[in-house]
């Protein structure tokens, strides 16, 4: 067989595997705008209940913005109801010395700036609710490696920057595997691993599976 029919077809191969790459992603963008929408709606009265609750539990505002790291290192400010008393991020070097997460994460059990309320929202999840607005301004995605805070990402070596290559995700392989008690390496490993193989049906799984994981509070 000539050479050229065999480069054509190598060529034909690729063209077919980035359209269908592309057409994936347009399904999963079109997927996370429809969810993201009816669950924002549907969830209205509980998302004025969270915002009262905080409102009455301690002084600040109801939601939390912060900066992330998203898709190809392109920074957005993510969205959460407040969970911690005001001025907690100035009060992390503080508690440094107790963090018990490895790497450049940082992880407190028992972290004195979380709130009444605030400790039950993270273990149900409910203060990530307003992320459901970063995925529909295209943000963030449903699923996805988890966001990542610019001080983490300056730590980043080529490998680990892989992670930048998909949007990052309200729930993820880190989230069902264990969720905070996966160390740094850990969860690095399963998102570069969700980034190599993502699937629109992979999605479909790992949504289905946060769902027992969120109920069990299972490393929250």
């Amino acid at each position: 067989m000539p050479r050229g029919s065999r480069l054509g077809d190598h060529t034909n191969r690729s063209r077919a595997i980035g359209g269908d790459r592309r057409l994936g992603l347009a399904a999963k963008r079109v997927f996370d705008v429809v969810v993201a929408t009816v669950v924002l709606v549907a969830a209205v009265p509980l998302l004025l209940l969270i915002a009262l609750f905080v409102c009455i539990d301690s002084p600040g505002a109801v939601l939390y913005r912060q900066r992330r790291v998203g898709l190809d290192g392109r920074v957005f400010v993510i969205l959460k109801f407040r969970s911690m008393v005001v001025g907690a991020d100035a009060l992390r070097d503080l508690l440094q010395p107790a963090n018990e997460a490895d790497g450049p994460l940082f992880k407190l059990e028992n972290d004195p700036r979380v709130t009444g309320v605030g400790r039950w929202l993270r273990k149900l999840s409910l203060d990530e609710l307003p992320q459901l607005l970063n995925v529909v301004a295209g943000d963030m995605s449903l699923v996805g490696p988890r966001p990542a805070l610019p001080s983490e990402v300056a730590t980043y070596d080529a490998r680990t920057a892989g992670r930048l290559s998909a949007k990052p995700g309200i729930t993820g392989p880190w989230q069902v595997s264990g969720r905070h008690s996966s160390s740094f390496e850990d969860y690095v490993s399963l998102d570069l691993d969700y980034v190599e193989n993502r699937s629109f049906g992979g999605d479909l799984v790992l949504l289905a599976c946060t769902v027992p994981v969120v109920l069990q509070r299972t490393g929250a």
